[in-house]
């Protein structure tokens, strides 16, 4: 079959690849001058950084991490860390997530969260139902004090809204409850881990986490074509034309409100869905600082308050591989997100760095490099109305003859591991049509 994958980020190359090895004719489609998408990576002088945040190579999934590994040069081409995360609270480091860390507050602190989380446990197996909105969710999960000392400060700061207007549902499966025995034991001084199946991962040696792209695309058996805007998509019989040229099947990994207008027909009404699926935009600092004594062994860290600036999470970005930055230098990625009001400049991210400084976390006359990239595909408003907008849309896509998928091709809150485990989902799928001539049902079930 001759398939059409429309974007080039980790999720249509992934595809692409996927496709090359079952002897399929796959076409790349991206409109940006290279592939890579939100993995793209950027080099400055010596330092190298990524443009959207601080991705890692990491995946529940075995088979997806040794794809993953394999793209990147396996053992050799990669660097294993133990992930050591940290939130600062205030003038304290309290170890991530903050449930297993909480022995690490002050004692008034500890009483607040401890009696808190135990309320909110009792009303759980009493029977409370779970809120439908996010603010809610998390009392009804964490109880008062875990929410004003950490969750709704946070979560604020990421989501730029009012949380009540925040849909639970984006949480299931990503915020695993921690146990009470291990909340019991940290607050009185016993260490507990949360999050153990993350607590290792890998990152490339070179050339930051676009070379898990780059090593998708190289040898990988298809077609990239670069510097592309779609201007129309349309079935024609049984067939599709991209721009007039015939494939077999079409696959969309651009994000909806970006393909959208080209697609010829996607019913008013499935449009007027896809218009509300606004994103939340990222800008990501990239800064370069020269070390008077090496950085801390930390991976990355949360910042939940107001007055440590307008960022969410610092990436130790140099610590993830010796390659990010010369000697005697450090790296760090500084998150901000915002909903398209937020215009960075030179004098705004010398702000940041100094709000940064004021929280312990570098020290701004040391900065020799500051650089920015403003992502305006981030994070998924995941509203009110967000859950049955898309299952319109996504039960127009799939019985429509197209697919689409990846984190905006599809709006699922999905990493770039699983980005790739749902590109072998619709190889397979594929196949199915290649061997029937139809499948047997649609790729997402």
């Amino acid at each position: 079959m001759r398939i059409a994958v429309l974007g080039g980020g980790i999720s249509g190359t992934a595809l692409a690849r996927l496709l090359a090895g079952d002897g399929h004719d796959a076409v790349v489609l991206e409109k940006t001058e290279r592939a890579g998408g939100l993995c793209q990576s950027s080099r400055f002088g010596e330092f190298t950084f990524d443009r959207a945040g601080g991705h890692i190579l990491f995946s529940r999934d075995q088979r997806v991490l040794d794809w993953q590994l394999a793209r990147c040069g396996g053992e050799a081409g990669t660097v294993k860390t133990v992930r050591n995360t940290k939130i600062r609270w205030h003038d304290r480091w309290v170890p991530y997530p903050f449930e297993n860390g909480v022995g690490h507050l002050p004692q008034a602190a500890i009483v607040e969260c401890v009696a808190g989380y135990v309320e909110a446990y009792a009303g759980r197996r009493a029977g409370a139902p779970c809120p439908a909105n996010f603010h809610d969710w998390v009392l009804w999960r964490m109880g008062e004090g875990f929410a004003q000392h950490f969750m709704l400060p946070y979560n604020r700061k990421i989501w730029e809204c009012d949380l009540h207007r925040l849909s639970s549902g984006w949480v299931a499966g990503r915020v695993p409850e921690a146990p009470i025995e291990d909340i019991l034991k940290s607050a009185i001084g016993v260490d507990t881990e949360g999050y153990t199946h993350q607590s290792v991962f890998w990152f490339p040696r070179e050339g930051g986490f676009e070379t898990l792209v780059r090593g998708t695309v190289e040898g990988g058996g298809f077609e990239l074509r670069t510097g592309v805007a779609i201007e129309r998509v349309e079935r024609r019989g049984t067939q599709f034309a991209v721009d007039g040229e015939a494939f077999d099947l079409v696959v969309n990994t651009v994000p909806l409100p970006q393909i959208a207008d080209a697609i010829a027909e996607i019913p008013e009404p499935i449009r007027a869905d896809i218009r509300q699926l606004r994103p939340i935009s990222l800008v990501n600092l990239m800064i370069g600082v020269r070390l008077d004594e090496p950085l801390p062994p930390l991976s990355w860290i949360y910042l939940p308050f107001p007055e440590q600036g307008p960022t969410n999470r610092v990436t130790y970005f140099s610590n993830y591989s010796p390659t990010n930055a010369p000697a005697g230098h450090g790296s760090f990625l500084a998150e901000v997100t915002h909903r398209g009001d937020l215009k960075p400049d030179a004098a705004w991210a010398r702000e940041v760095v100094a709000a940064l400084g004021r929280a312990g976390i570098l020290v701004p006359e040391n900065v020799v490099l500051l650089e920015w990239c403003d992502n305006e595909f981030a994070y998924i408003d995941q509203d009110l109305e967000f859950a049955a907008r898309i299952a319109r849309v996504r039960e127009w896509f799939d019985h429509s003859g197209y697919v689409t998928f990846g984190r905006f091709g599809r709006y699922e809150y999905h990493n770039s591991d699983q980005c790739i485990a749902r590109a072998m989902q619709v190889a397979e799928h594929i196949r199915q049509i290649a061997s029937t001539g139809e499948p047997a049902r649609p790729a997402f079930e």
